[in-house]
């Protein structure tokens, strides 16, 4: 049996490519965001105050629980965070 290969996760766990691609983007924006917020060297409480939202939530965001997160809530997040997101558009292979 051949072993099938993806460019990446979300490609191999959804079924759908629409939905691979949404999640695909979700989660690079989260990494960028949480990455951020370590580098800030502070408490989550005082990290969630200057992102505009809870502690719990920001503690889902850094746990990797994207699935709690609509692409808008990330890009905003992002954005409150110091971080300019840039999406680039390409005609797929």
């Amino acid at each position: 049996m051949k072993a099938k290969t993806f460019s990446n996760v979300w490609d191999a766990l959804e079924h759908d490519p629409e939905m691979a691609a949404i999640m695909t983007t979700r989660s690079e924006v989260a990494i960028a965001v949480s990455k951020r917020v370590r580098g800030w060297k502070t408490t989550q409480a005082q990290a969630a105050r200057r992102l505009g939202t809870t502690q719990p939530r920001l503690n889902d965001l850094l746990k990797g629980r994207i699935n709690k997160f609509s692409l808008d809530t990330l890009l905003t997040l992002a954005k409150r965070a110091g971080l300019r997101v840039r999406i680039d558009i390409c005609a797929a292979a």
